[in-house]
């Protein structure tokens, strides 16, 4: 049992959209199966003919579930069986039309005319030979050219479809990816700014805590509102609302450094930015500072927004010991959100760090009107 099942799933169309289709048409070949009857056939004609009916329908299946070249041989197999049966058996002449079903099932126009052409043959040739009538024949005509390219046609739909299907499903996909690395990136710069920030408050905390307790209890409040803070960042950045603004980056970078014992020079121009803009400015700020704190080892830190007719520009610069590492995640992630709105960065490592962000106004101009 198991093994006829297996074989039946072999012959079944494997298309699963299109899986009834081909069935769908073989309650017809019921005229081939009692053609013998109108011609009076011995117990061997009538054997005969229901084995090459079967042989017929093994053919017609191949031609839809077997890949090529097997679609192919099926079909030509399927247009000489017409040719030997049609002078025996009328209804063999249906298999010019199913085999005009399968041709048709092909994206290619010009392999689809050549069968379609060669079983209008076979059936011209039978018209002169055998004196059809006109209403049969001009039935059949327009039967095998109606049904062959008219499933040419559905097929061609199907492969447009198909391939819309399949870019949307790698559009989502890309979609899916790119908002997974926005909360990659995200969550580093947020979190990694605000916990070197609990870090150094809670140092300083544990270093008062006995000869100036009130000092470290105001310092523990700071961590608790910097935690609940950062709560808030976490929820901003997953949701995609993120950011409140260049000015208020800058006051809690000048809390990180001046926590860390270093001293903060800062000098901002009025630039006009997008929100988008804005904000990706104040990560790079926020992602800068981090480093400086973490890393740097510097006395003094300078953070500096200019500006001149084509581009501002943002500084931030330490007299630390610098270093010609490469760049980590939270600088590949500052120069990708950099480059995706036209920004660039540099980063210098003599006498110090220092970081040059540029970020062209046309293309912010441009952010803001989309």
């Amino acid at each position: 049992m198991r093994t006829l099942k297996a074989f039946w799933w072999k012959l079944y169309p494997n298309d699963d959209e299109h899986r009834w289709m081909p069935l769908i048409w073989l309650p017809f070949m019921v005229w081939f199966f009692v053609g013998p009857m109108w011609k009076h056939y011995g117990p061997l004609g009538w054997a005969i003919n229901t084995l090459a009916g079967f042989v017929f329908i093994l053919l017609y299946l191949q031609a839809f579930s077997r890949p090529e070249p097997y679609k192919l041989m099926s079909m030509l197999a399927m247009m000489t069986m017409a040719a030997i049966f049609v002078p025996l058996n009328d209804g063999a002449v249906g298999f010019l039309i199913y085999a005009a079903a399968a041709a048709g099932f092909h994206t290619n126009l010009r392999r689809v005319s050549l069968l379609i052409g060669l079983d209008l043959a076979i059936l011209g040739y039978y018209v002169y030979r055998l004196h059809l009538p006109l209403p049969f024949w001009g039935s059949m005509l327009l039967l095998i050219i109606l049904v062959g390219f008219g499933n040419h046609y559905g097929a061609l739909s199907h492969c447009a479809a198909e391939k819309l299907r399949v870019a949307n499903e790698e559009i989502e996909h890309l979609a899916k990816v790119a908002e997974r690395e926005r909360i990659a990136r995200d969550l580093h710069d947020l979190l990694g700014h605000t916990l070197s920030l609990i870090t150094l408050k809670a140092e300083l905390a544990r270093k008062l805590v006995d000869r100036d307790p009130q000092s470290a209890k105001h310092e523990m409040q700071d961590v608790e509102q910097t935690s609940r803070a950062a709560l808030a960042d976490v929820r901003e950045a997953i949701s995609g609302y993120r950011g409140k603004g260049l000015a208020a980056e800058l006051i809690r970078a000048r809390q990180t450094l001046e926590t860390a014992g270093i001293t903060v020079d800062c000098a901002m121009a009025e630039v006009s930015l997008s929100p988008a803009q804005e904000d990706v400015l104040a990560l790079a700020l926020r992602e800068a500072v981090t480093n400086v704190v973490r890393h740097a080892q510097a006395q003094r830190c300078s953070v500096r927004l200019s500006r001149d007719r084509e581009a501002c520009t943002l500084e931030i610069a330490d007299n630390g010991r610098g270093a010609d590492a490469p760049e980590g995640n939270g600088l590949r992630g500052m120069r990708e959100r950099l480059e995706a709105i036209g920004g660039s960065l540099q980063r210098q490592t003599r006498a110090g760090t220092r970081l040059l962000i540029h970020l062209p106004l046309a293309s912010a101009a441009s952010a803001l009107r989309n």
